[in-house]
């Protein structure tokens, strides 16, 4: 059954029709131009075929780089919660984590088409668009992705024209960006792009601050008309404090809910808490066309990364009692992890046909090689000897003295990758298309754990696994007109059971085999016309085995054994006129968690999973100088964890926008979040780290072309 509750859906696709929503929009010094977004011709550059959007059997969303900026995104938490069926959890302040119906991931973001795995906050300064896949999918990216992936387009040089831009913001909270994008060409057939930011970080929360910075510089060759080579490099350091919100407190005869109150209280150390990034990305691809109907690319990715984070942290409820309470228990450690990828990728497309029936092959390999090193060391509270301590509650908290240096984890491991793929996208007739192919992939890890190698027991501390895994895919398409398709697929996917990261591999769980994904969908896509654009789906998520930390021990795992996500996505987006585009959507989730060894939480909600979101944007050009924009959001009540003995509220923020052409060249805008002051906790990570929304705040923006 796909769907248990189809009325949200239905009043939710009433209410699209009624109340348009966000946009696709493109903003220059001169004019704000309205661009619908068109899916018989928009294309997915993450589908790796020459496919639109409208003939992809698969719910997904695509965010131009003009409606980020519209909309003064800094971060994918903000963009992802104008995205149905997506919510945001809080990666313990220091990286990106995400839940794409009801699957929490940390590593199923790709540049390019290449994965980007390592835990880390992504920034936006040289996006193109922002692609976002639902649902299982292994024959394009590969193990993971279980209900889905996001995948960054990034911004190219452009032969035959020369181009730049300048951007700069402050906030309410005195936060601040400066960023950069220009664009130079060499004749007809040479291009150099580079794009750079600067942002000093602060907002609601006591003691909160940091630095962000990167630079990218990419060239662009054509050697001749029909070969082209890009070449990119991206430098990019992040420092910032790391802050995971509140705990939670008792409520007698329900679940516990998030601390209120105390919305700016910093719930750590000042000193302690905060994290590290470094990282260097390079990227080469050749494009070559070896005729009108064959093509084919190739490309090597070499990225290495450093990051290091720790921080003190809420541990455990906290008990109120006459609108206060007497102490908290506090935790923490350190984690450094070094990461080095190589990934080379290549695929070759073909379109031909066979009499009557037109087919677009596709034959693509990969080749990965992933060296990770990672320790964590834990806290060690001078007061008692231990890593876990109660200590009186005062705003700001008096931490005691600690030192971090009691190693529970130290570990090397090296992950190799070796997949080949094969789709063929079929055109039976003019009306009907089916999509069939699948994907080998060999993954093989190996471990070596220092601890297990001196703890002098009889086991030496090195462990390895390796798995073989054949994924298929299959869609059907049919098209009563070229701007309607009705759609149906299968897809799967695979996560070893080494996880996200590669840091869970032991030898107790060394012979169980990975965790699989079965994704069923239907769905329409509809041009209502040349500008508007109607996406919808129905879909059943099944998920195996799979681990969670056990809520009573967080040093401890549960194995639950399985989970299973149904629900209905929609999304309008595009013109509605020639001066007020928008776009809207809704999503309706039913996660439910089947039984767990020793967990009985067989039957719960899944994990940070609203029932319901929605979100709408309207852009109005009020004339040739002057824009509004408005919307909002909504996110239902979701259950922290499995267990579900938190509970985090439901909430809705308002958002605001004005924008003013100065001139020819110079563009301002007012940005405003939380405009009704709402109070609100958006995403959490456990039971006792809950992130606390920021009130309203205002940012203004300048920006200039030449």
């Amino acid at each position: 059954m796909l769907l248990k509750n189809p009325i949200p859906a239905l009043s939710a696709l009433l209410s699209a029709a009624l109340l348009p929503g966000v946009v696709v929009a493109q903003q220059t010094a001169d004019e704000i131009t309205v661009i619908g977004q068109y899916l018989s011709i928009d294309k997915l550059n993450s589908v790796k075929t020459p496919t639109p959007v409208i003939n992809v059997p698969q719910s997904l969303s695509i965010l131009s780089n003009e409606q980020i900026q519209q909309q003064a995104f800094q971060n994918f938490g903000d963009v992802l919660r104008y995205t149905p069926g997506l919510s945001i959890s809080q990666g313990e302040g220091h990286r990106d984590a995400i839940i794409i119906r009801g699957v929490q991931t940390t590593a199923d973001f790709f540049i390019d088409g290449i994965r980007d795995d390592v835990q880390y906050y992504r920034p936006l300064y040289n996006v193109e668009q922002v692609e976002v896949l639902r649902g299982s999918n292994a024959l394009l990216f590969g193990r993971g992705g279980g209900g889905g992936v996001i995948n960054r387009v990034i911004k190219k040089p452009q032969t035959g024209d020369r181009f730049g831009t300048l951007n700069t913001s402050i906030d309410t909270f005195g936060a601040y960006s400066l960023a950069a994008d220009a664009n130079i060409a060499a004749g007809d057939s040479v291009a150099f792009r580079v794009n750079a930011y600067y942002q000093e970080l602060e907002n609601h929360r006591d003691f909160y601050d940091g630095t962000s910075y990167a630079v990218n510089p990419t060239l662009k060759v054509e050697f001749s008309p029909s070969t082209t080579g890009t070449f990119s490099y991206e430098y990019l350091d992040d420092d910032r404090v790391v802050d995971r919100g509140v705990p939670s407190r008792n409520v007698d005869g329900g679940p516990d809910v998030p601390l209120e109150g105390f919305e700016d209280t910093f719930f750590g150390s000042p000193d302690a808490n905060f994290t590290t990034l470094e990282a260097h990305i390079l990227q080469a691809r050749i494009d070559h066309d070896f005729s009108d109907t064959l093509r084919g690319n190739i490309t090597a990715q070499h990225a290495d990364y450093d990051k290091l984070y720790q921080n003190i942290y809420p541990s455990e409820e906290v008990v109120v009692t006459n609108g206060t309470f007497p102490e908290v228990e506090l935790d923490g450690y350190r984690d450094t992890t070094e990461r080095e990828n190589l990934i080379l990728q290549a695929n070759l497309i073909g379109e031909f046909t066979t009499g009557s029936i037109g087919h677009t092959l596709l034959i693509g390999a990969e080749f990965g090689n992933q060296e990770t090193a990672n320790a964590r060391l834990d806290n060690v509270f001078a007061a008692n000897g231990d890593d876990q301590l109660f200590i009186p509650f005062t705003d700001p908290l008096v931490i005691p003295s600690f030192a971090i240096n009691d190693l529970s984890r130290d570990r090397e491991s090296e992950v190799q990758f070796t997949s080949f793929y094969l789709q063929d996208q079929v055109a039976l007739t003019d009306h009907f298309k089916v999509i069939l192919g699948f994907r080998y992939d060999e993954f093989d890890i190996d471990v070596f754990d220092f601890i297990e190698q001196n703890d002098g027991d009889a086991v030496d501390g090195s462990f390895s696994r390796v798995d073989e895994e054949v994924t298929p895919r299959l869609g059907f398409i049919y098209k009563p007109a070229d701007n309607i398709s009705f759609y149906a697929s299968y897809s799967e996917t695979f996560l070893p059971r080494s996880g996200d990261q590669f840091l869970t591999l032991d030898l107790d769980t060394e012979s169980t085999r990975p965790q699989f994904f079965e994704n069923q969908e239907v769905g329409l896509k509809w041009d209502i016309n040349p500008g508007l654009s109607l996406t919808t789906a129905f879909f059943d998520l099944e998920r195996e085995s799979f681990t969670s930390v056990d809520p009573e021990d967080p040093a401890q795992v549960i194995v639950i054994e399985g989970s299973e996500t149904s629900g209905f996505e929609i999304q309008l987006a595009g013109n509605l006129s020639d001066t007020w585009w928008i776009t809207a959507g809704y999503a309706y989730l039913d996660g439910e968690v089947k039984s767990a060894d020793g967990g009985g939480n067989d039957g719960n909600k899944t994990r940070q999973t609203p029932e319901n979101m929605f979100s709408v944007w309207h852009n109005f050009q009020l004339n040739d100088r002057l824009g509004l924009g408005f919307g909002a959001t909504y996110q239902d009540s979701f259950f922290v964890r499995e267990d579900n003995s938190v509970e985090v509220p439901s909430f809705t923020r308002v958002d605001a926008a004005v924008f003013y052409n100065v001139s020819g060249s110079m563009t301002l805008q007012l940005n405003v979040e939380n405009l009704l002051d709402e109070e609100y906790f958006p995403d959490a990570h456990s039971n006792d780290n809950i992130t606390t929304g920021e009130p309203i705040n205002a940012r203004l923006s300048l920006a200039f072309s030449f």
